[in-house]
């Protein structure tokens, strides 16, 4: 699947924290080039490992298809199961990502004490119970304690977790306590909100019904002020 640098994230972690703090002259410019040489291969070895999974899966949706009672050889479905097979690839492809990857170059340090806030991420996500999506809006906010993060990086946080089976519950929990673990902030604020095709398509049928979590983590639990700040801007 599209991992980047999956799995030697860490190792370029290391790498630039050696850089940071020794003493001995280090050549920068190679030293790059062969942590992106390792980059291009861990992505090229989990592209491999995707097209060798395909016919398996491919197999597997073809035989949905006749369970169903359809013909899997008739004209409108012939390659449907090879891009149904595709789709949950890429639908599932932050099995294969990592926070590390993402955040490697993309933390700085800053004297900003004020609240960080990045609202209406357009998230999408499968259930793990029916395998329908669920999607909607996340919003994120975080007290800075020294250190920010590129703004950028937090939708793709939640694109990490989303890009998996989830629940909506365990995925407002995954992604507060990522930025937690990676700025170690003062707190951080997740809330999102969603419409779930199970209870829509299927189930109770109820168009119009959303769901609402949240995980409130340091100042954003202790203080209601600092809370109530944070819910003020994400409804507006």
């Amino acid at each position: 699947m599209n991992g980047h640098c999956n799995g030697h994230g860490e190792i370029c972690a290391v790498v630039a924290d050696f850089h940071a703090n020794s003493d001995l002259s280090v050549d920068t410019k190679g030293l790059k080039c062969a942590v992106t040489a390792l980059c291009h291969q861990e992505t090229s070895r989990k592209s491999a490992e995707d097209r060798s999974r395909l016919p398996a899966l491919e197999a597997a949706y073809s035989s949905i298809l006749r369970e169903l009672g359809e013909d899997p050889g008739r004209q409108g479905l012939l390659r449907t199961p090879l891009r149904a097979a595709k789709a949950m690839q890429f639908l599932t492809k932050g099995y294969h990502e990592s926070v590390s990857d993402i955040l490697n170059d993309a933390m700085f340090d800053e004297d900003h004490d004020e609240m960080v806030i990045v609202k209406d991420i357009d998230m999408f996500s499968l259930c793990e119970h029916h395998l329908v999506p669920f999607f909607g809006k996340v919003h994120i906010g975080y007290l800075p304690n020294k250190k920010v993060v590129g703004l950028s990086k937090l939708p793709r946080i939640v694109e990490i977790f989303s890009r998996r089976l989830q629940v909506q519950e365990r995925l407002t929990k995954q992604i507060a306590t990522a930025v937690s673990e990676a700025l170690q902030p003062k707190g951080v604020a997740v809330v999102i909100e969603a419409v779930h095709m199970c209870m829509v398509m299927r189930g109770v049928q109820k168009m119009n019904s959303r769901t609402i979590t949240s995980t409130m983590l340091g100042v954003y639990r202790e203080d209601t002020k600092t809370r109530e700040e944070f819910l003020n801007f994400a409804r507006h």
